[in-house]
């Protein structure tokens, strides 16, 4: 799970209004809120160019929406949240905006049945799932995430989406852009790929994904296992990167991911001090949970225990080098 936890720090801070031509919203919710905690699984790496934390407590983000494309930006306040978005999917995103801070989740319905959950959700108040609403824009960067090094995937992403995405609508911050559009995507050279980083598997998983774009985003009005069974149609989209898409996509409180590389062990040293669990250990484990497995994963992660690494790290290969 690349994203250890789904943490970006915010400052707490009452930003300045942003000028230009823009839309705006205002929306209260109903209990504590904490923006890096919901939309911190929406950042790829610290260099993400869709996605911007900035000193005076702003969340900037940039979404390709039905609408077109379109940069959000939010910040809390008070008890309030004001969101500002510009492009043309300003009117699309600002119609979103509380699915997107977690209105649409009900953290009650966690009930902790041990020591570490209860003390997270304690330290965690403000934690909710965000629905992004779109499906490929979590889908592509879970693709790039298969099976390398975070750091390799975030600079393919980084490299891909600024050089052929557009610039970020409104006055976003500096290196700020959109995602392509899947026809921008499927027209991206080899050597583009291979100069990013990007193997051959991957490169033709998200080729395979833009061509049917458009039935793939009309599942986020499907239940979270149905939008998975859709995805994974698509050859190369396996459990992994289904449960990591529809986390952010749908909210899905119960999509635990399987398949990764850390997370078993994780949770089985955190539950039960195991860390040699695979997999089936992880899901008897989180099964008191049904329902909200993917929270209770993610409350374990922004616990901080975690075993002590006995491997050398994951090997990373270059293969723009090559």
């Amino acid at each position: 799970m690349p994203v250890r936890g789904g943490h970006v720090s915010v400052p707490a801070r009452v930003p300045r209004q942003a000028t230009g031509p823009r839309r705006v919203r205002e929306w209260v919710p109903d209990g504590p809120l904490d923006l890096g905690l919901v939309l911190g699984p929406l950042r790829r790496g610290p260099g993400d160019p869709t996605f911007r934390a900035t000193p005076d407590g702003s969340v900037w983000r940039t979404s390709l929406t039905p609408a077109g494309p379109g940069t959000l930006r939010v910040c809390a306040y008070g008890g309030g949240v004001r969101g500002e978005a510009w492009g043309p999917g300003a009117e699309w995103l600002l119609e979103r905006l509380p699915e997107l801070l977690g209105a649409a989740d009900d953290p009650s319905a966690f009930v902790p049945r041990h020591r570490l959950l209860a003390s997270a959700r304690h330290r965690r108040p403000g934690l909710r799932l965000t629905r992004s609403g779109l499906v490929l824009e979590s889908l592509i960067p879970s693709i790039l995430e298969q099976k390398v090094t975070t750091d390799e995937a975030y600079r393919a992403w980084r490299l891909l989406v600024r050089k052929f995405g557009e610039p970020a609508p409104g006055p976003a911050p500096v290196r700020m852009y959109v995602m392509p559009a899947p026809r921008t995507w499927a027209l991206i050279p080899s050597w583009e790929w291979h100069r990013a980083g990007v193997d051959n598997k991957r490169a033709s998983t998200i080729l395979r994904a833009v061509r049917v774009a458009a039935r793939l985003e009309q599942a986020v009005g499907m239940e979270p296992g149905a939008a998975r069974a859709r995805l994974e149609l698509v050859p190369g989209v396996g459990p992994w990167t289904s449960a990591e898409t529809v986390q952010r996509s749908h909210g899905a409180a119960d999509e635990v991911t399987v398949g990764d590389l850390h997370l078993p062990g994780i949770v089985g040293w955190a539950l039960a001090g195991d860390r040699d669990a695979d997999d089936a250990v992880m899901l008897e484990l989180l099964e008191p949970y049904a329902g909200q497995r993917h929270r209770a994963a993610r409350l374990i992660l922004l616990s901080g225990r975690v075993p002590a690494r006995r491997a050398p790290k994951m090997p990373r290969w270059d293969i723009g080098q090559l």
